[in-house]
């Protein structure tokens, strides 16, 4: 829902019911994970996805059903089911949505966005109730509410999910979580993942631009006030004026953090590299010629960097796709941080066997109520 919520907040703010479908489970070859949502105002107007294009327009016409009459639905799409394949879901695959009206009742949703929008941790459960009106819990660090009741253990239980840094959503079976009947959504919104751009040349503002659409907090740093500018770099969520490996010697570093080093200039890149090659970070990319990453690994050698983490740094920067723009050359890194968190084979999907999607992750988290 996170791609949406923006929207979702607007109509909830004026007053505007819609119903609110979103992806419970998957099977099979599925274009979308649980989690991802589509929703259509009262006034017919519709905003994002749940299969790209295969089954919304069905959708479409279950989600004025349940604006008519306020009550939950779940449907089952399906390759082998008749219906389905009359709608378009050829790609293969089973979904499950969950479709609920959200409406003024809702009165924490509203809250639910704007956590969302300020990148602040919230997780929200759903009772996965067809034929009746959806009851929700919302829960944050310090504050819970909602129309669903929860033990303490059990909020205790969702706020370790939420430290995770685990942005997911899963299905909790009934009463393996809080004592329903029913099963229960639970929709994790964690902050969003980190992309630090080192260097505030024209590469970077592509990086930018994409890596913000890919779903990254980015934040540029250089230690050149007159290049790191708002103007220049409008689609950073953050701005640093510091030495880079001063910026980096403080920021919060996890196993989602990707870097991309697109100075290359040895007094900035060196002190930099010899940090994040020592870091947890998930991905450390460097701009430059095959030259200059010959000689960089010859001073990181001397500053005491080991092969091992050398064996960590990317560089050349970037998968061979022959880009030469800044936006070309930005897509070929954000590919090569996909491929290296998704550890993927890079490779074209018509030399490959198999699924195009690999299955739905297991529930993050093991969710057991206390006796």
């Amino acid at each position: 829902m996170r791609d949406i919520s923006t929207q979702l907040a607007q109509w909830h703010a004026r007053g505007e019911d819609f119903a609110l479908a979103t992806v419970v489970r998957t099977w099979r070859s599925s274009p979308r994970m649980p989690g991802a949502s589509m929703a259509v105002s009262r006034s017919g107007e519709v905003v994002g996805s749940v299969s790209g294009g295969c089954i919304e327009s069905a959708l479409y016409e279950i989600a004025q059903e349940v604006l008519a009459d306020g009550t939950s639905r779940v449907e089952v799409f399906s390759v082998s089911d008749d219906d389905a394949i009359g709608v378009g879901l050829t790609c293969g695959g089973t979904i499950e949505v969950f479709v609920q009206a959200v409406g003024a009742d809702f009165v924490e949703f509203g809250q639910v966005c704007e956590r969302i929008e300020a990148d602040t941790p919230v997780v929200v459960v759903t009772e996965v109730r067809p034929g009746a009106p959806a009851r929700h819990l919302v829960v944050e660090h310090g504050r819970r509410s909602g129309d669903l009741d929860a033990t303490e253990d059990e909020v205790s239980i969702l706020l370790r999910t939420m430290d995770t840094g685990e942005s997911v959503a899963f299905v909790a079976p009934a009463g393996t979580l809080i004592d329903s009947q029913h099963d229960l959504l639970v929709e994790i919104f964690a902050p969003l993942p980190r992309m630090y751009v080192f260097g505030a040349i024209d590469f970077a503002a592509s990086m930018c631009t994409l890596g913000a659409f890919a779903g990254y907090r980015v934040t540029v740093v250089d230690a050149r006030p007159v290049f790191a500018t708002r103007a220049r770099f409008p689609d950073a969520h953050d701005l640093v004026v510091m030495w880079p490996h001063k910026f980096l010697e403080t920021a919060p570093i996890d196993n989602k953090t990707v870097l991309a080093v697109l100075t290359h200039d040895e007094k900035f890149d060196i002190p930099l590299l010899e940090i994040a090659l020592r870091s947890p970070a998930a991905y450390v990319g460097a701009m430059g010629s095959r030259a200059t990453h010959e000689r960089r690994v010859a001073l990181l050698k001397e500053r005491g960097v080991t092969d091992a983490e050398l064996g960590r740094l990317h560089s050349p920067i970037g998968l061979d796709l022959g880009a030469r723009t800044p936006e070309e050359t930005a897509v070929s890194i954000l590919a090569e941080m996909t491929k290296t968190l998704r550890n993927a084979s890079g490779l074209e999907l018509r030399d490959l066997q198999g699924p195009i999607h690999p299955p739905p992750q297991e529930n993050p988290t093991a969710l057991h109520r206390t006796a």
